[in-house]
C-alpha cells in the first residue's frame, strides 16, 4: 500500500534555523553582558562594603587601611569578550589596567590589595567580599543570561 506525505512550512524552519545559526554569537554576547554587568555591580558593592581602620602594624592581623579600599572603588569592571564559535566567556573583577596605588608612601598593585582583602594574608583579615558578591549574585545573572537569551531568540525566530 503506498502512501504519499506532504510537508508544510519546512523552508520556514529551516530559515530560521539558518538565521539562529548566523547569531548565536551575538546573542549569546549580548545575554552575556546582562549577566556580567549584574556581577560586576556586586563586586562594586562589595568594595565599598570592605572594613577599615587605621592603618598601624598590629600583630597578628589587621584590616584594610581606607586608603586602600579607596584604591578598589572604581576599579571593578568587565573583560573584553573572548568568542569562540558558539561560546563567549568574560571575566569579571579588578581591570589590570587599575594598575598601582599610592598607600603609605609605597606602590600597591591594585588587584595585589584586593586579593589580600578577598583571601587575607599573614597580616591581613580575610574579607572574603568579592567571593561573597559573586556567590550571592550567580543566580540573578544566570537568570538575567537566560531570560535575555530567551527575549532575543523569541524576536530573531518571529521575524
Amino acid at each position: 500500500m503506498a502512501m504519499t506525505m506532504k510537508t508544510v512550512g519546512l523552508d520556514e524552519v529551516m530559515k530560521q534555523i539558518s538565521d539562529l545559526e548566523g547569531n548565536v554569537e551575538d546573542v549569546c554576547s549580548l545575554a552575556l553582558y546582562d549577566g556580567a554587568a549584574i556581577i560586576a555591580n556586586a563586586f562594586a558593592s562589595g568594595a565599598r562594603s570592605i572594613r577599615t581602620a587605621p592603618f598601624k602594624y598590629k600583630k597578628p592581623k589587621r584590616l584594610p587601611s581606607p586608603e586602600e579600599k579607596a584604591a578598589l572603588i572604581g576599579k571593578t569592571g568587565i573583560a573584553k569578550f573572548i568568542k569562540n564559535g558558539s561560546e563567549v566567556n568574560t571575566l569579571i573583577g579588578i581591570s589590570s589596567a587599575a594598575g598601582y596605588a599610592d598607600i603609605g608612601g609605597h606602590k600597591k598593585a591594585v588587584r595585589l590589595i584586593a586579593r589580600s582583602i578577598n583571601s587575607g594574608t599573614s597580616f591581613m583579615d580575610k574579607q572574603p567580599v568579592f567571593r561573597k558578591a559573586k556567590s550571592s549574585s550567580q543566580g540573578a545573572a544566570t537568570a538575567a543570561i537566560i531570560s535575555k537569551a530567551e527575549k532575543l531568540l523569541e524576536e530573531l525566530t518571529n521575524k
